[in-house]
């Protein structure tokens, strides 16, 4: 059966990973002072970093409308099961408006197959699902089967996020000038990660950036066994010869099945920062 994938730009995805399948993305947006960009659309990494630097200050970011997911939905072939790997609903509304969508386009079409999976995850997270639900449609799976599958997976999947800077959580409000310039002077960095909710929560926080890197790559080992099975994704905010040096790490270390590089958007550099990494796996 063939099956459409969507998604949101909420996930960065990696190219090799992309090319041979058709994916739909329904883009969130970038609010700056002079107007309203289409994240990853309309405005690229290095413009999102121009225009922070321009107007020193980070951008609004918002959903995409109810009605922008419907007209999504309304492209695919009424006979054609859509599966929506969606940005966590803890961090954006994204997941609900995709939901009311759904309901809105069943009202009128009532044989559509459509699912929307809050995966509780973001960035190279949401690229993890896509290569998982890419591997189980060629398996053979059913709609039915692949949307219980998924969310089954949401519980096992860990994302893990390393901040090079700080700039961005003290520009967007998440951590106060003060304790941001106490941090700073300290050299602390912060380790993250994906809650169980599916917010963004610290986890540790380290002295050094070395150091930081050196306990991400520990943590992989808290996290997951029986690497040789799995595969890793990780994502980068400007930041490819950083990211491809501690890629290199984890690959020797932890002997997963395969790898996946990608760039980030300028949606989620919004919260990581230049130099920001993130890492998604299962358990």
């Amino acid at each position: 059966m063939r099956i459409q994938l969507m998604t949101d730009s909420g996930a960065d995805l990696p190219t090799r990973l992309t090319e041979t399948l058709n994916i739909i993305v329904v883009p969130l947006y970038l609010h700056f002072k002079d107007k309203q960009y289409i994240s990853g659309v309309t405005l690229n990494l290095k413009e999102f970093y121009q225009k922070i630097e321009e107007y020193d200050e980070l951008p609004r970011s918002s959903a995409p409308s109810p009605n922008d997911f419907y007209e999504a939905y309304k492209k695919v072939d009424p006979s054609t099961p859509i599966v929506n790997i969606s940005l966590t609903k803890g961090l954006s509304s994204t997941y609900d408006n995709a939901l009311l969508a759904k309901e809105m386009l069943l009202e009128e079409e009532p044989n559509r197959k459509i699912a929307v999976i809050n995966t509780r995850t973001a960035s190279c997270g949401m690229a993890l699902f896509i290569h998982e639900a890419n591997s189980k449609i060629m398996e053979g799976y059913t709609f039915e089967e692949l949307e219980n599958h998924l969310n089954d997976r949401v519980k096992d999947t860990t994302t893990l996020i390393a901040l090079k800077t700080l700039e961005n959580v003290i520009r967007g409000g998440r951590l106060d000038k003060v304790r941001g310039t106490i941090a700073k002077t300290l050299n602390i960095k912060l380790l993250m990660r994906a809650s169980e909710e599916g917010t963004i929560e610290v986890a540790e926080k380290v002295r050094g950036d070395k150091k930081s890197i050196r306990r991400l790559i520990e943590q992989i080992g808290e996290y997951t066994k029986n690497v040789e099975e799995k595969i890793i994704v990780m994502s980068h905010s400007n930041a490819e010869n950083r990211a491809k040096a501690v890629l290199d790490e984890i690959m020797e270390k932890y002997p997963f099945k395969d790898s996946y590089l990608t760039d980030m958007g300028p949606l989620i550099s919004t919260y990581a920062g230049q130099g920001g990494i993130v890492i998604s796996f299962y358990k």
